[in-house]
């Protein structure tokens, strides 16, 4: 009978074990959203600030609203909302119109500020292409490894640029990112995610922001150059003064 159930159990590990094996990239990124916070997203108004700037975001089912609030030079009070119907902005509670020029950078700032802080959520986002590409230890932890690229309908101007993402194997947090881009001559950038908390049930974290001289190094090894020492740290990124309201799903 011990035997028995010796056999039965050794069956019933190595039956999870394939069964973890199987994971797709998509299958793993949905349980590291919903370890994240899931669908208290679509129903959170979030309010934060970064570097000195005041933001909030807004969904509702379809819909979004990313608000950027920062004094200029001048003293005055610059309010900018990008939403499904574009980007409007008031300067002293005075709707103004955007350089046709500004609009593209300006949106694209509001919507890079978001992505980040509200990870791994975006990485579900219809214009991303998600492929696993293998397994990895850091600091003895387990991980996946997600490629996410995105495709040009839909991707936005930086749809060129490729994310990699660490996932924990055990709980599904994302521990570690890095991305090349090519704006601004381009670069590889390696993030450590740190502070990790959790507000009404979202979790946020801050990170370490590391960069590597060498632009064309794969995406791949930075997480080993990180443990040998090899990675300048360029920043500390942190969100804060996070408060977080949630509304009743539609």
């Amino acid at each position: 009978m011990k035997r028995l159930l010796t056999a039965i159990m050794s069956l019933l590990l190595i039956g999870c074990a394939q069964k973890e094996d199987t994971l797709t990239a998509d299958e793993i990124i949905q349980n590291a959203i919903e370890r994240a916070g899931g669908e208290l997203y679509e129903m959170a108004e979030i309010d934060y600030t970064f570097r000195d700037r005041a933001y909030k975001s807004y969904r509702n089912g379809g819909r979004f609203s990313y608000t950027r609030i920062m004094t200029d030079s001048l003293g005055n009070r610059i309010k900018d909302v990008l939403d499904n119907d574009g980007l409007t902005r008031k300067v002293n509670d005075s709707n103004v119109a955007i350089q046709d020029s500004l609009v593209l950078p300006i949106g694209n700032s509001i919507n890079s500020v978001n992505y980040f802080v509200h990870l791994p959520y975006g990485l579900m986002a219809d214009a991303a292409n998600r492929e696993l590409v293998g397994k990895d230890t850091i600091a003895g932890r387990e991980y996946y490894e997600i490629k996410v690229t995105f495709s040009e309908n839909g991707g936005g101007t930086d749809h060129e640029d490729e994310y990699l993402y660490w996932i924990d194997t055990q709980n599904f947090e994302v521990d570690y990112l890095a991305y090349n881009f090519e704006v601004n001559d381009g670069g590889v950038r390696f993030r450590k995610a740190f502070n990790h908390r959790v507000i009404k049930g979202i979790s946020f974290v801050d990170y370490e922001n590391y960069e590597y001289k060498d632009k064309e190094v794969q995406l791949t090894k930075l997480d080993s150059l990180y443990q040998e020492r090899e990675l300048d740290l360029l920043s500390i990124i942190e969100t804060k003064n996070v408060r977080v309201k949630l509304d009743s799903i539609n």
